[in-house]
């Protein structure tokens, strides 16, 4: 993990993105101009943790007590830098 998604980088999401519950479709999505994101699994769980006072670091050490199974060293960081280059987080 470089240092930008380590210990020093604090995502949050982007202004524009919105995370709401749709009952339509009985799941999360990020809703953005001209966009809707449907999310599955954990991405709201992660999501949820960038709100730009939390490291990636610390986000994944969150996750992990939560989730003691689940695969979140190699999975974290790696949704992390796909929300980043979509836009999605900053």
């Amino acid at each position: 993990m470089n240092a930008r998604h380590g210990d020093l980088w604090c995502p949050r999401r982007a202004p524009a993105v919105l995370m709401r519950h749709d009952r339509t479709r009985g799941k999360d999505v990020l809703l953005m101009p001209e966009r809707v994101v449907v999310l599955e699994g954990s991405a709201r769980s992660i999501i949820e943790l960038c709100d730009g006072t939390r490291t990636v670091t610390r986000i994944a050490d969150e996750l992990r007590e939560r989730f003691p199974a689940a695969p979140v060293d190699t999975e974290v960081s790696t949704f992390i830098e796909r929300l980043h280059r979509e836009g999605w987080i900053r």
